[in-house]
This record gives C-alpha cells, structure tokens and sequence, in this order.
C-alpha cells in the first residue's frame, strides 16, 4: 500500500471519528439536558481530533504524501 492511501485511510478515519464524537456530543446534549460534563468531554474529543487531523495534513503535503492538483 502506497502512502497516499495510507495518508487517505487516515484523513477518512479521522473524519469518520469527528463526527462520531459531534454526534456523541449532541446525544449527550439532549439526553443529560445540560447537568453533566459528558457533552464537554465529546467536544474536547473533537477539537483534539481535529488539531491532529489538520497536524497530520500539513505533514502529508510537506513530506509528499499528499499533492494538490488542479481539477
């Protein structure tokens, strides 16, 4: 398996994870009504896969795993 499906699998996963932590965050939301820290928790979730979502972006294209193109 070459690098840029790695590096695919890996940005597919990672959005895959957000939005499953967004979705926990809006369960939680509905169903605790506000009175516990597990909604924060989900959200912490998600803004921390999204930093290392972005990290792990950046080092794709400066090593070349990734290329922009031109459509």
């Amino acid at each position: 398996m070459n690098n840029s499906v790695l590096a695919t699998t890996l940005i597919l996963t990672m959005l895959f994870l957000i939005l499953s932590s967004l979705g926990l965050g809006l369960y939680f939301l509905v169903k605790d009504q506000g009175q516990s820290k597990r909604t924060v928790r989900a959200l912490t979730v998600r803004i921390t896969l999204s930093i290392i979502l972005f990290l792990a972006l950046i080092i794709a294209f400066a090593v070349g795993w990734l290329r922009p193109h031109g459509l």
